[in-house]
């Protein structure tokens, strides 16, 4: 728990501050310019978890202000970026959409980061993608597909602002970081009633602004989840309400398809089929239902910080989960883009086997 770390533990911890964050960066780097085999999947599936032991350092993940900053860097720096802010969180932070909108009859994708404010890593991916977004990797993939991201909608909980207590959050650093925003709401249990100024800056000026027609919506899970036998790097899901219109169902199938053959086929990403119920209040099935997009939820392993320590993992799987958020997103991004996305064969949900939990060995 955070209140056993002593003074002297958490200066060496500072001190390993850039040393970590150069390991999550070069292996997020490493992993997009090389192949893999097999091996590596036990750095994802296999990566430690807190345990007491590991180190939680959140001063090595961007902070509101650094994210803010990267953001308006990379605006500046690439000619079809556009931020606009959607609204404020609880405390007054300005919430943000990254914006390439090359061409209004193009099929549009939103990728949402960081609903629960513990779950970060995919907000480390989504600002690598952006990045990626501007390099000559990407020329003319953007011509075809209209990108929207979200990537911090819980920026309180994520600075660990919040009105309730965070001591028994394990993470040490410069703050901790929470599921919910400043008034203990989960944020993803909040897409009927659209209560909490965060859910109402996404609907109002997201969804009701832009036609938009997939979404993949970023989260994090526990440690223990595995699929036949092996833990796995995370898990995807499409909307299960019977509320579901079939086309929009078959479309989210079809995401799914082709982020499960981007990642399942790397030999470092071990993706199984999340257990997911039929709540409208949960974006991935009230979204695609008010609004008629297809969603696809993924969950990545491990939490950045929490309360229950079998839930963190341990940083030395952080470059890998970061590549996983850029594979993810990179593959749907060209998928909608050159429309092989309608060609993705959706048989392989028949067979993909519902992750089990392992049980805990402490």
């Amino acid at each position: 728990m955070a209140n056993r770390f002593t003074e002297q533990r958490v200066e060496k911890q500072n001190r390993t501050k850039r040393k970590l964050m150069a390991f999550s960066v070069a292996g997020a780097l490493m992993l997009s310019a090389a192949p893999f085999t097999a091996p590596v999947a036990e750095a994802v599936g296999n990566g430690p978890g807190y345990g007491g032991n590991e180190t939680i350092n959140t001063s090595i993940l961007h902070t509101y202000d650094e994210m803010v900053s990267y953001l308006k860097t990379q605006e500046a720096k690439q000619k079809n970026m556009e931020l606009e802010v959607i609204g404020q969180s609880v405390k007054g932070r300005d919430l943000y959409l990254v914006k390439y909108m090359t061409n209004p009859e193009n099929p549009t994708i939103l990728f949402l980061t960081q609903q629960h404010g513990n779950e970060q890593l995919t907000t480390e991916g989504a600002l690598e993608f952006i990045k990626h977004l501007g390099t000559g990797k990407m020329k003319g993939v953007t011509d075809g597909v209209n990108i929207l991201i979200v990537p911090m909608l819980n920026a309180d909980g994520a600075m660990g602002d919040v009105d309730f207590s965070l001591e028994d959050y394990v993470a040490s650093g410069d703050r901790n970081l929470t599921r919910y925003n400043a008034r203990e709401v989960d944020l993803n249990r909040d897409h009927v009633n659209k209560i909490q100024p965060e859910t109402q800056a996404l609907h109002n000026n997201v969804m009701r602004k832009y036609d938009i027609d997939y979404m993949i919506d970023l989260h994090h899970q526990g440690t223990q989840s595995e699929r036949d036998g092996q833990l796995v790097s995370g898990s995807i899901l499409y909307p299960t309400t019977p509320n579901v219109d079939p086309d929009v169902l078959l479309k989210s199938k079809q995401l799914g398809a082709v982020v499960f053959n981007a990642v399942d086929s790397t030999g470092w990403g071990h993706i199984g089929k999340y257990s997911g119920g039929t709540a409208e209040t949960i974006s991935r099935n009230g979204i695609a239902v008010e609004y008629g997009i297809s969603t696809l939820l993924f969950e990545m392993r491990g939490m950045s910080d929490h309360e229950y320590e079998p839930y963190v993992l341990g940083q030395k799987s952080n470059g890998y989960l970061i590549k996983q958020t850029i594979t993810t997103l990179d593959a749907a991004v060209r998928a909608i883009a050159d429309g092989s996305i309608a060609d993705a064969d959706v048989s392989f949900w028949d067979t993909l086997a519902t992750q089990t939990n392992r049980p805990s060995e402490e």
